[in-house]
């Protein structure tokens, strides 16, 4: 795998990040990161969400690398460096939602390919959580899960929802897919949002922190989704919601103050996933793993406790496998 661009200054990362170019089946360019190499007690296979890239969570890696764990995480197509699938950069876009689990496969197979430890644990965020439960469903060779303000559904006006399902749906039909979505813009979000008014963060230094990143490397950035991809996200939250809960230990974790995704459709789930552990994180916005230090210390020392409690649970059978699974 040949190495890739790294922003190693801004990432606030383990020491012994790397990161490298993979290609997914269909010939979409991605990049990986990977953290803590030689962790003891086995390695998190990171989900990031919409928007997101590698450099986001740094952090994030070395608070798994202080609980003995190392780090596997993506670009996903159309963001961070991988390749971008409109003529305009910004556009956060997708053929299929589907083709996501394109890149899940070719992060699998790096993860076999560079040895890292087993065993494997997922971690999931936002969009990433939506990807990752239909991965949960596909054979991901993971021992357990856990979600960070799963896109298991988009917070949308109840008013509204008929529309985005028709504008989205027949935009494809007038080859005005690529557009972006109603009230969504080309601007990387951080940038334009004042911290006072954020729905991600309530800790200054965190949200600063993906300010610096963002200005730093502007290739990086994304703004709003397209209209393809807006409807892929409510054809794939709405599939994932008719279907039974995956057989894997399951803790999640949802801020109070969540005004991105849609929280009843997190707690439906997780009120029909049995043995599942729901976490509220009073105050919390959307992005739960970047609050204040304390609350980032208890998230991630409940997170380690949670994936050494599973780390000898059976791997769970794939009941979909034939359409596209991960394997094991």
């Amino acid at each position: 795998m040949p190495a890739a661009p790294y922003l190693a200054d801004l990432a606030d990362a383990p020491d012994d990040g790397q990161t490298f170019w993979l290609t997914a089946e269909d010939g979409v360019r991605l990049r990986i990161g990977v953290f803590n190499q030689q962790a003891a007690k086995g390695t998190v296979l990171l989900f990031p969400g919409r928007t997101e890239y590698i450099e986001k969570y740094g952090r994030t890696a070395s608070s798994l690398a202080e609980q003995g764990y190392a780090t596997l995480t993506i670009d996903w197509r159309g963001q961070g460096l991988a390749d971008r699938l409109s003529d305009d950069p910004m556009s956060g876009h997708v053929h299929l939602f589907s083709d996501y689990q394109l890149d899940v496969a070719a992060m699998v197979g790096a993860a076999t390919k560079l040895n890292l430890p087993k065993p494997w644990h997922l971690l999931a965020h936002s969009m990433g959580g939506c990807i990752g439960l239909r991965s949960l469903y596909l054979g991901l060779p993971v021992h357990s899960a856990v979600f960070s303000g799963p896109m298991w559904g988009i917070k949308i006006a109840p008013a509204l929802r008929p529309m985005a399902w028709f504008l989205s749906w027949a935009s494809r039909h007038v080859g005005m897919d690529h557009i972006y979505a109603p009230g969504t813009a080309a601007e990387t979000y951080v940038l334009e949002e004042p911290f006072e008014s954020n729905k991600l963060t309530n800790d200054r230094d965190m949200y600063q922190y993906m300010v610096d990143q963002a200005r730093a490397w502007p290739d990086i950035g994304l703004g709003g989704p397209s209209l393809r991809w807006l409807y892929e996200a409510l054809k794939e939250t709405r599939d994932l919601s008719r279907l039974p809960s995956p057989e894997y230990p399951c803790l999640t974790f949802t801020g109070t103050e969540e005004d991105i995704v849609h929280v009843p459709r997190i707690t439906e789930r997780m009120d029909k996933w049995p043995g599942a552990e729901m976490e509220w994180v009073e105050g919390g916005k959307h992005e739960t793993l970047m609050e204040s230090a304390a609350t980032r210390a208890r998230i991630f020392t409940r997170i380690g406790a949670f994936y050494e409690r599973h780390s000898d649970a059976a791997l769970s059978p794939a009941p979909h496998a034939a359409s596209g699974g991960q394997g094991r």
